[in-house]
Formats: structure tokens, C-alpha cells, sequence
């Protein structure tokens, strides 16, 4: 009987071992850009090795946001272990010649703002999808919307919202990002701090 016992336990470890080796550990690419409009695992990881052309979405415009959450399912679905250490909620992934930024996923609880985008340079093209935040005392409010006009953080960029049709003023906070109400005014007079956060 103990040797029945060892020998499933022997067992439990090897396949847990086997397991592990299987899941491939991989990282999130610092600035994942695509330039087919097939967004795949090797464009968005190091090291996919052979689920690097798993397809995860499709980019029709100049970018896709991708949310943080399935993108982990569909990374394990395909055998890698993306443990997302910083709690990104959402990755946005760029035409291979559009302007280069730092990622561009929020951190969990965080405004969503890029890591290393400069003042002046385009993180929104017209016809992108954006999430619009209007914040004020503590309260986020989003909604997505597509916007009508290129630009550069701390810009003005007008977004029509995909459920009303209505027009909604913005300022421009990062790659597939915009502000409303004070949070906006506050890009607006200082992007250079905003982006170094």
C-alpha cells in the first residue's frame, strides 16, 4: 500500500513538473505594434516561440486596445504563462509605423497613461477607438468612442460616442486615451508632467 502511495505521489509531482514546462513564461513587449492588422502572440510577447502566430485580434485602424484580462486566457490557451506582474488592465497595440510609445495598458486602479509618450508626440489617429474618462472627486466614468481627429497628448480631440452619436470634448492622455472634465484641463496645461508619470 505505501508503495501504491509513492508512486502516486511521484506521479502528481511529474505531471505537475510537466505541467510547468509546458506553460511557457513570456513578457508583454514594452511597445507592441503589428503591421498586417493581425495582432499575434509574437507581436505582443518575448519568447511565444511556437504560439507566435496565434492570432488574438485584428487591428482595422491604426490600433487596436486589447483588455489585459483575455489577452491572459488567450496566452494560456495557446500553453504560455503571462502573469501580467504590474496588473495592466488593458494593451494597446500599434500599426508597426505608427509612432513609437512605451506600452500603452493601464495599471489596475491607475488613469490609463502611457510610460514614456512626450508632449507632441501623436497617440491618437482619427478614426481610433478611445476610452473617454471624465474624473472628478475620486469617480471614473468611461465610455468608448472613435476620434475625429488626430492627436498629440494634452490636444483637444473631439470623440463621438459609439452608443449616442454624441460629440464629446477631450484632451488626448495617451494611446487610445482621453480625458474629460478637470482631469482634462489639467493635461492640457502641463502633458510633459503627465507623460513622465
Amino acid at each position: 500500500m505505501k508503495i501504491v502511495r509513492n508512486a502516486l505521489a511521484l506521479t502528481a509531482v511529474f505531471a505537475a513538473i510537466a505541467g510547468a514546462a509546458s506553460a511557457g513564461s513570456v513578457v508583454l513587449k514594452s511597445n507592441p505594434v503589428d503591421d498586417d492588422g493581425r495582432v499575434t502572440l509574437g507581436d505582443l510577447f518575448e519568447g511565444a516561440g511556437a504560439a507566435s502566430e496565434v492570432v488574438v485580434a485584428q487591428r482595422v485602424g491604426p490600433s487596436v486596445v486589447l483588455e489585459a484580462g483575455a489577452l491572459q486566457a488567450q496566452a494560456r490557451q495557446a500553453g504560455l504563462d503571462w502573469d501580467n506582474p504590474t496588473g495592466l488592465r488593458r494593451v494597446a497595440v500599434r500599426r508597426a509605423a505608427a509612432v513609437p510609445v512605451q506600452t500603452a495598458a493601464a495599471s489596475a486602479g491607475q488613469t490609463a497613461r502611457p510610460a514614456f509618450v512626450s508632449a507632441g508626440a501623436q497617440v491618437i489617429a482619427r478614426n481610433d477607438m478611445v476610452r473617454v474618462t471624465y474624473q472628478v472627486g475620486g469617480v471614473n466614468l468611461s465610455v468608448m468612442g472613435k476620434a475625429l481627429r488626430n492627436a498629440a497628448l494634452g490636444e483637444p480631440v473631439a470623440v463621438m460616442n459609439t452608443s449616442s452619436n454624441r460629440i464629446i470634448d477631450a484632451v488626448a492622455s495617451g494611446p487610445g486615451q482621453a480625458l474629460a472634465g478637470p482631469a482634462a484641463d489639467m493635461v492640457r496645461a502641463n502633458p510633459q508632467q503627465f507623460a513622465a508619470r
